[in-house]
C-alpha cells in the first residue's frame, strides 16, 4: 500500500528530531512524522507516523538515543478536503482574474465621465453602458462564486446532538444580542418548551437562521418581540418563531426563506431553507388570524437522548485525567460576581496547571508541581511565570512518573505545599483563574484550604468547557485536540508550566470565537460553560 521509501523518509525525519532534542529530553516530545500519499485507486491519504519506543533488542531500530520497537500509522482520507481546497483556490483565482477586466473598464469609464464635464450625450450614454454592462458581469461572477462556495459549506457541515431546551436558550440569546447597527435589541421570550426533546442539528446554522428571520421582522415590520417554542408533534419536533400583529404575504415569506441571509451587518451565501434541509427538516410560514399570531414553523427529526457513560469509560475516551470531581466551578464568591459584566478581553488571567501523584485527590494524592503564567491585555506574558516543584511527603507511583517524568529524587529538598500554596495564591491575586479540566486542579487546591489557610475565591474558567461550548460537535476536548483545531503548537506536555502555556495560547485563540457566538463577558462565559454537556454529567 505504501512505498517503502516513504516509511524510510519518515523514520529519517524522526531521527533528526531526536538528535535535535537530545537523549535526555522527554521521549514524548519526539512527536510524529507526517506524509501524504496516493492509493492505486487515486485516493489521497495523510499518514501520521509515531514511533513505539522502548526495549533494547538486537533487531530494534534506533532513533537518536532511543530504541524503536515499531511504529503506529494513523491514516486519514483527505481526498474530499483536498478537492474542496483546490476548488476554493480556483474560485478565488477566477474572481481575481475575472474581476480585473470589468473593474478596469468601470474605472476608466468613471474617470472619463468625471473629467469631461461637457461630454456629448451619445458618448456619455456609451460610457454609462460600459459601467452597467461590466457591473453586471461582476455581479454574475460573484453570484456564481457564492453558489459554488455555499455548496462547499454544505459539505463541511456537521450535525450535533443538542437538548431542545438548550437550542431555545442559545437561540434566544443570539436573537437578543446587541445589533451591529446599534438599533434596539429585539425582545425574546420562550414558551411551551418540551424539556425531554433532543435534536440533531447544525447548531450554529440554525441559530443564524432564527436570528436572521427575527431581525428581518424587526427591520421590515417593526416587530418588537418574538417568541420561541418547542413541542413534540408525532415523531417530529416543532420549533416555532412567532410574533403578534403584523402579517406578511406568502410570497414575501417564501423569499425570506430562499434568499441568502443578509441583515444587520451579518451575511451568508446560505439561505434559511439550505440550513433547515441540512438538518433534515422543513420550514414554512403560517398565520392564525383568530389569535393574530404568525410564525415560521420548523419541523425537525427527534434525536435519541444520549445515555450517561460510566466514569471509567469517559476517562479512557479522553485519554487524560478524569474530567469531573466534586468541585463546583460555578459557585463563585460574591466578590467574584462583581466582574460578571466585564468584557473577557479586559480581564487579567492566571493560567495554571498542576502535576500530581495520581488522579484521586480525595484519596490521598498530592500536588507535586504548580505552573502558571499571566494573560494581560490579551497577551501571554511568558516571562511572568510561577513554576515550583513540591515535596508531597509521600511515595510516587510508577504510573504517575511515566506521565510527568518527575521522580522522587527531583523532589528531595523542595518546599512543601503549605509553603508553596500561599505564594501561588499571591501570584494569582486580582486575576481570573484559567485551567484545562480546571475542576481537577481546583479540587486539589480546595482540599488544602485547612492545612495552608489559603482559599482561592477567584472566578474560574475552564478551556475544556469553553471548547465544548464552541465546538460541541467535536468528539474530544483534550488539550492536544483543541490546540490542533486552533493552530496552537503543543510543547512541554505533562509539565505544569508547559501545559499552562499551551492552555493560555488556546484560551487567547478562543476569545474571538466566543465573541462571534455572543459570549463577550465573564457572566456569558460562565453560563455558556454551565450549559455544556460536559458540565451536566453527574457521577
Amino acid at each position: 500500500m505504501f512505498d517503502r521509501a516513504l516509511i524510510t523518509h519518515a523514520l529519517e525525519r524522526l531521527q533528526q528530531a531526536s538528535r535535535e532534542l537530545g537523549e535526555t529530553e522527554n521521549r514524548q516530545l519526539l512527536g510524529s512524522a507526517q506524509f501524504v500519499t496516493a492509493t492505486p485507486a487515486g485516493r489521497l491519504l495523510r499518514a501520521h507516523m509515531s514511533p513505539v519506543v522502548g526495549g533494547d533488542g538486537p533487531h530494534h531500530a534506533r532513533v537518536g538515543g532511543l530504541s524503536i520497537t515499531g511504529f503506529v500509522l494513523v491514516l486519514e482520507d483527505v481526498t474530499s478536503s483536498n478537492e474542496r481546497h483546490a476548488r476554493r483556490d480556483a474560485l478565488i483565482q477566477s474572481l481575481i482574474e475575472g474581476g480585473r477586466g470589468p473593474l478596469g473598464s468601470i474605472r476608466a469609464a468613471a474617470e472619463m465621465l468625471s473629467e469631461v464635464a461637457d461630454m456629448p450625450v451619445p458618448q456619455r450614454d456609451r460610457f454609462l453602458r460600459v459601467v452597467h454592462d461590466e457591473a453586471a458581469k461582476l455581479s454574475a461572477q460573484f453570484e456564481s462564486a457564492a453558489s459554488a462556495f455555499s455548496n462547499d459549506l454544505r459539505e463541511r457541515w456537521l450535525l450535533e446532538e443538542m437538548r431542545g431546551a438548550e437550542v431555545l436558550v442559545v437561540a434566544a440569546r443570539r436573537i437578543g444580542e446587541r445589533r451591529a447597527d446599534e438599533r434596539r435589541a429585539l425582545a425574546v421570550k420562550t414558551e411551551n418548551v418540551d424539556e425531554d426533546l433532543w435534536l440533531r442539528v447544525d447548531g450554529y446554522g440554525l441559530f443564524q437562521a432564527l436570528r436572521y428571520l427575527a431581525l428581518r421582522l424587526q427591520d421590515e415590520y417593526q416587530v418588537r418581540e418574538v417568541r420561541l417554542s418547542l413541542t413534540r408533534s408525532a415523531q417530529l419536533a416543532q420549533l416555532d418563531l412567532s410574533w403578534l400583529g403584523t402579517f406578511m404575504n406568502n410570497e414575501t415569506a417564501m423569499s425570506w426563506l430562499q434568499d441568502p441571509m443578509s441583515t444587520a451587518g451579518d451575511s451568508s451565501p446560505l439561505s434559511v431553507t439550505d440550513i433547515v434541509e441540512r438538518c433534515n427538516g422543513d420550514i414554512w410560514f403560517q398565520r392564525e388570524r383568530v389569535s393574530h399570531r404568525a410564525f415560521f414553523r420548523t419541523m425537525l427529526p427527534i434525536a435519541e437522548a444520549p445515555t450517561d457513560l460510566p466514569r471509567a469509560i469517559v476517562a479512557a475516551a479522553e485519554g487524560e485525567r478524569p474530567e469531573f470531581y466534586d468541585f463546583d466551578l460555578f459557585s463563585w464568591s460574591a466578590a467574584s460576581h462583581e466582574l460578571d459584566d466585564r468584557l473577557l478581553t479586559e480581564l487579567a488571567y492566571t493560567v495554571f496547571d498542576t502535576e500530581t501523584t495520581g488522579l484521586q485527590p480525595s484519596q490521598g494524592d498530592e500536588i507535586i508541581q504548580i505552573g502558571a503564567t499571566r494573560i494581560v491585555n490579551r497577551r501571554l506574558l511568558r516571562h511572568e511565570c510561577f513554576d515550583q516543584l513540591i515535596n508531597p511527603q509521600c511515595r510516587l507511583s510508577p504510573q504517575s512518573i511515566e506521565v510527568h517524568g518527575i521522580t522522587r529524587e527531583l523532589l528531595v529538598g523542595q518546599p512543601t505545599i503549605d509553603v508553596v500554596l500561599p505564594k501561588f495564591h499571591a501570584f494569582c491575586a486580582d486575576t481570573v483563574l484559567v485551567g484545562h479540566n480546571a475542576a481537577f486542579d481546583m479540587r486539589f487546591l480546595q482540599l488544602k484550604e485547612k492545612q495552608t489557610g489559603v482559599r482561592f475565591e477567584q472566578p474560574v474558567l475552564d478551556t475544556l468547557l469553553l471548547s465544548a461550548a464552541l465546538h460541541s460537535n467535536q468528539p474530544t476536548h483534550r488539550l492536544e485536540a483543541i490546540a490542533e483545531r486552533l493552530g496552537v503548537s503543543v510543547f512541554g506536555r505533562h509539565t505544569a508550566l508547559g501545559d499552562a502555556m499551551v492552555t493560555g495560547e488556546v484560551f487567547l485563540k478562543m476569545l474571538p470565537l466566543l465573541a462571534e457566538m455572543g459570549i463577550r463577558t465573564l457572566r456569558q462565559a460562565r453560563e455558556a460553560s454551565r450549559q455544556t454537556f460536559h458540565a451536566r454529567l453527574k457521577y
